[in-house]
């Protein structure tokens, strides 16, 4: 059954967060004194340089199927292709134009629903307080993701409902083969 779309007041108040940007000016003097070979770049540069490393980050992310892991083992980040929401995935530009409710069925993934996961579990190499950190994907990179994903949907680790990542994991090394391994013969 359709049901009738309300459509939303635009002009009513939104919440926005206040966000701060993490390249400011005392992150980068902090990071100068850290690093005194670099205190004569300009802040500019060392702005595009952190953006184009991230640019490249996200496109190693979306071409490799399991994702890229992140420098100093700070954890990895991968697409994972996750079965279709049970809830309605209501398509609003759409609702609005025809007034009823309409829902975004993902005809080119089968229905799937492509995602961006962030995780830090590792076999080795934990640290200290690692449950507290966590990944926001910039606008660009969802973006990116959203207009990619679909034409190759089928490459990206399926992730079931209630599957926990560090299971990706787990199960990787049950199914290694470890018996003739030698850590000195490399």
């Amino acid at each position: 059954m359709i049901n009738n779309f309300k459509k939303p007041d635009l002009k009513a108040p939104r919440f926005r967060f206040k966000r701060k940007a993490f390249l400011n000016k005392e992150v980068i003097a902090e990071f100068k004194e850290l690093f005194p070979m670099y205190k004569n770049i300009d802040n500019d540069t060392l702005k595009k340089i952190v953006k184009m490393f991230n640019e490249k980050l996200w496109t190693g992310v979306i071409e490799n199927r399991d994702g890229v892991e992140l420098p100093s083992s700070l954890g990895y980040i991968f697409i994972g292709t996750c079965p279709p929401r049970k809830s309605v995935n209501t398509n609003y530009a759409l609702s609005a134009q025809y007034g009823k409710v309409l829902q975004n069925q993902n005809w080119e993934t089968d229905g799937n629903v492509g995602k961006i996961f962030y995780t830090n579990w590792s076999s080795k190499y934990r640290f200290k307080n690692r449950e507290l950190w966590r990944f926001e994907a910039v606008r660009k990179f969802k973006r990116s993701v959203a207009k990619s994903y679909p034409e190759n949907w089928n490459r990206y680790v399926f992730m079931k409902n209630k599957f926990k990542v560090t299971q990706l994991y787990d199960n990787r090394m049950k199914d290694a083969d470890l018996s003739n391994y030698n850590e000195f013969e490399i």
